[in-house]
């Protein structure tokens, strides 16, 4: 049967799927989107996600403080909530650490949680805790709630824009900065402005939560999920579920000066870091055609955030075409994966 490094996570992902047979009663959406969506009552939905933060895997002692951990691990269940357009609202945190954590850490990391969840009212209202052989996990489980119509993977149409808010790549950047423990000398290369929006960009990432809730109230947007294993692996979720492929023109990625001046600095493709580096946590959606100067223009005056159109989906699929420069396609690596690095 293998193992699941051979399977990969998209194939555990599946495995799993398929193990918890057909949704039940009041299960409007299940494994596999952003969020579960929970029917609650004929007027309300309830949803639920979970994500998981590992010592080595998703963080380094080195690279980030406990209160950086903490609002991370808030912040990217925060993310899967506004890709639902939902209103975050209640957080369980289970923690598992060494025997010899440091107390004072243990305060840190709730002291970040409790930070990044205050501009959204979110309140921690249980858990549990562990101990750990290893190194510290955080599982963060938040619920929200929706009373419109939640946006899924599923919901591209042929013919649709593809756009994304904000910029791509910093998170990508941060880390690559971060962890040169070279010191003085690419990192040296990169002005104090710049490093200092790639890393707090990695470290402490924004959710859009506004802005996920503003988009799912308008009609011309289909599908929509957030960026968190790179464009090219989650615009990959969306062709998969919405029997749908994509077309990206590259010169249209979003990506910022700091960016592109960390991308010199360490002799790097900026490009990579915008489609494969993970992290971003801006919001990918589709949309008709003919609304999507309307959404710009709106999005930008209603929350300050700009929107970007990438491309198209089409027919078929569920294959995305990279478009370099030269208008040919051109060969993207996918984001990280689980278990297979």
């Amino acid at each position: 049967m293998g193992n699941v490094r051979q399977l990969g996570e998209l194939g555990v992902i599946r495995r799993l799927r398929a193990a918890g047979g057909p949704p039940g009663l009041g299960v409007r959406t299940g494994i596999g989107d952003d969020t579960a969506v929970l029917e609650v009552s004929r007027d309300a939905l309830l949803l639920a996600t979970t994500d998981l933060v590992v010592e080595d895997v998703h963080f380094r002692r080195a690279s980030a403080s406990f209160h950086d951990v903490g609002w991370k691990a808030l912040a990217v269940n925060l993310s899967d909530i506004a890709a639902m357009g939902g209103r975050p609202r209640w957080a369980l945190v289970a923690l598992a650490l060494p025997a010899s954590a440091d107390v004072e850490d243990v305060d840190s990391l709730y002291a970040g949680m409790r930070e990044a969840a205050a501009p959204h009212a979110v309140d921690i209202v249980g858990g549990d805790t562990s101990a750990s052989p290893g190194g510290w996990m955080i599982s963060v489980t938040l619920l929200g709630e929706h009373s419109g119509t939640p946006r899924l993977r599923s919901m591209a149409r042929p013919g649709d824009l593809v756009a994304v808010t904000g910029s791509l790549g910093r998170s990508a950047a941060g880390l690559a900065a971060l962890e040169d423990h070279e010191g003085g000398n690419a990192r040296g290369a990169i002005g104090s402005e710049a490093l200092q929006e790639i890393t707090r960009a990695h470290r402490r990432p924004l959710a859009r939560v506004s802005e996920g809730a503003w988009l799912c109230q308008r009609p011309t947007v289909h599908a929509l999920m957030d960026c968190s294993d790179g464009l090219a692996t989650d615009l990959g979720h969306i062709c998969r579920e919405s029997r749908v492929g994509a077309a990206i023109l590259l010169e249209r990625l979003p990506v910022s000066a700091a960016v592109l001046e960390a991308a010199r600095a360490f002799g790097r493709d900026p490009l990579e870091w915008a489609t494969g580096g993970g992290e971003d946590y801006e919001l990918l959606l589709t949309c008709e055609p003919a609304g999507a100067s309307e959404l710009a223009t709106g999005l930008l005056g209603a929350t300050g955030t700009p929107l970007t159109v990438i491309g198209e989906i089409r027919a078929g699929g569920p294959e995305v075409t990279w478009v370099g420069s030269a208008g040919k396609p051109v060969e993207i690596r996918a984001g990280y994966e689980h278990f297979r690095g």
